[in-house]
């Protein structure tokens, strides 16, 4: 390997797959029928491979029977459970673009996922916990209590014109909470309308470099953007990550991860479909306890998360007297991940095949993963070489040359893991990915000899916090709303749990008094939990370049330096 040029991996590796997702499934139902494919423990529902492909199948009819075409957007509002994966699968089946939405989001953020990808189809569940998802939608549309479920027409949201309820305790529960939803149970009784024959020559139409699912993310500057993928995409990166795992057919992975995010769709449920594994949904919403008890209970021998949920696993009460000896392997991703914490999963919780994992929404998420037979040293302190078909280089973020091995620069890929662009946004998607097809991670770190990447920093301001990606501009964009702030800054802070906190400096309107307990009354139940700053800070000026640019890392210097001070004061 030169020490300047891009990297890539393919000798000795099996090629790309060229199928689309409900081909390669089809294969994998084929040779493993009887085998489980899915354990929703939290609705205590098994379904096998062959039973998977055949709810698949009656769904994937329901929405012919509904109207929906190859390439038309269908949405999902909901946490984990199986009607969640039909629905990745079933939209896959007839061709067509999943809308992940995260059920952490309140109305505001709903309704900007709903039109920035024209979204015709909507499935959701009745509730969760404190998210009221049928009051937050009736909200936006209040047509839902005037329409009939096949004449819904809203002003708001012109491409929608369908919404389906279900409930994961009872699907084929029959209470209408408004005129206009419709009903799992309708969905499925639309399948009488569509032939095995008319469904086979749906799925014959479709190639594997279309469209298949908008994921949404963001960098610095506004709302998260909508990434589409292809099924190239995200089942090559799915398989050469169950490949790099050493996972198949015999394995068992415990999710604990959120379907709506590339780690759960992609590196969860189908890393374990594309080669006949089995999906272990442990909770609905992550709680270590119950992800705890489906390891013991199901001999799981996988496992994924963020280094939070490992903490939280580890110093769980029931962690002791739980025998978690099944397991062998998984994947930590989402933040830095500690090497301490990475030794401790390792021994206490037997993973020893525990892998670290790296990338981004943009490349399908992998680019990098380490692998078990990598030395210790390179298991904890890297996030290993990128994966098989992909390439990897680091550049000057200036200038944009290439620079030498070992030097520190912005991370690049190229491949066919790249994402196909952002929905309609040229303009982003050029920042995003140059003339010569590299994404630009805007993530800073440096590659060795061997291909061997470290992650030293990042260019962008997102924040990671315990996995969830946090966009500073989107929380300061609704803080300025408030009628007494008149100035807003929302940076990062360490933080030993979550790895970064939100911190929020507000310049309060001349002659106003302004405190905490309003802004935090401010942002409940309008923007999602975990996007609700955890210090904020009331300043009267900020610092500034010159040009009037805020200078966000003289703010994080100071907020780092006061609060380790208060913390050495008690």
């Amino acid at each position: 390997m030169s020490d300047h040029l891009s990297y890539c991996r393919t000798h000795g590796t099996p090629p790309l797959l060229e199928q689309t997702i409900p081909a390669h499934l089809a294969g994998i139902a084929a040779r493993f029928p009887g085998r489980e494919a899915v354990i929703s423990l939290p609705q205590g529902r098994r379904l096998t491979h062959g039973e998977l492909d055949t709810a698949v199948a009656g769904l994937a009819k329901g929405l012919l029977g509904l109207g929906f075409t190859k390439g038309e957007r269908i949405g999902i509002w909901s946490t984990n459970n199986i009607e969640w994966l039909l629905i990745q699968l079933a939209t896959a089946r007839i061709g067509a673009i999943l809308v992940n939405i995260n059920p952490a989001y309140r109305s505001r953020e709903l309704a900007f996922a709903l039109q920035r990808s024209e979204v015709q189809g909507l499935f959701l569940i009745p509730s969760f916990k404190t998210s009221d998802y049928v009051a937050m939608l009736t909200e936006l549309i209040p047509e839902l209590a005037h329409c009939t479920p096949d004449t819904l027409a809203t002003k708001d949201f012109p491409f929608l014109r369908r919404v389906v309820l279900y409930n994961p305790a009872n699907p084929l529960h029959t209470e209408r909470p408004a005129p206009g939803f419709s009903l799992w149970g309708e969905v499925l009784s639309g399948a009488a309308l569509v032939s095995d024959t008319a469904l086979a020559a749906c799925t014959a139409t479709l190639d594997s470099h279309e469209p298949i699912n908008i994921q949404y993310t963001s960098g610095t500057t506004g709302f998260p953007k909508a990434v589409v993928l292809s099924h190239r995409n995200i089942l090559n990166n799915a398989y050469f990550s169950a490949l790099a795992m050493h996972f198949t057919e015999q394995d068992r992975l415990c999710v604990p991860v959120p379907f709506y995010h590339c780690f759960g769709m992609v590196l969860a449920n189908l890393l374990c479909l594309s080669v006949g594994g089995c999906i272990v949904i442990a909770c609905e919403h992550f709680d270590p306890g119950q992800v705890l008890a489906a390891i013991a209970q199901e001999r799981c021998t996988g496992i994924h998360g963020v280094p939070t949920m490992f903490i939280a696993e580890l110093e769980h009460p029931s962690f002791p007297e739980l025998d978690l000896t099944s397991l062998r392997t998984g994947i930590m991703a989402g933040a830095p991940c500690p090497p301490a914490l990475m030794q401790r999963v390792m021994t206490d919780l037997h993973c020893n095949e525990i892998l670290i994992g790296y990338g981004e929404t943009e490349a399908s998420p992998l680019t990098h993963l380490t692998t078990r037979e990598d030395t210790l040293e390179r298991r904890i302190n890297t996030v290993g070489r990128n994966l098989p078909h992909q390439e990897v280089k680091v550049v000057d973020p200036f200038s944009g040359k290439t620079l030498p091995l070992g030097e520190v620069g912005e991370i690049c890929f190229r491949g066919y893991h790249i994402m196909q662009g952002y929905y309609h946004d040229p303009e982003a998607t050029d920042k995003a990915i140059d003339r010569e097809g590299w994404l630009h991670s805007g993530d800073l770190g440096k590659m060795d000899q061997e291909g061997y990447v470290r992650i030293t920093g990042r260019l962008k301001e997102m924040i990671i916090r315990g996995g969830e990606n946090i966009y500073p501009r989107e929380i300061e964009d609704y803080l300025f709303t408030h009628p007494k702030v008149a100035g807003v800054a929302v940076f990062g802070v360490p933080d030993d749990f979550y790895g970064e906190e939100i911190m929020a400096w507000l310049k309060p309107r001349s002659g106003v008094a302004l405190s905490e307990e309003e802004i935090r009354a401010f942002c409940e139940g309008r923007i999602a939990h975990y996007k609700i700053p955890r210090y904020i800070w009331f300043v009267e000026e900020f610092p500034m370049t010159v040009t009037g640019k805020l200078q966000k890392y003289k703010m994080r210097e100071q907020a780092v330096a006061r609060l380790q001070q208060e913390r050495d004061c008690g």
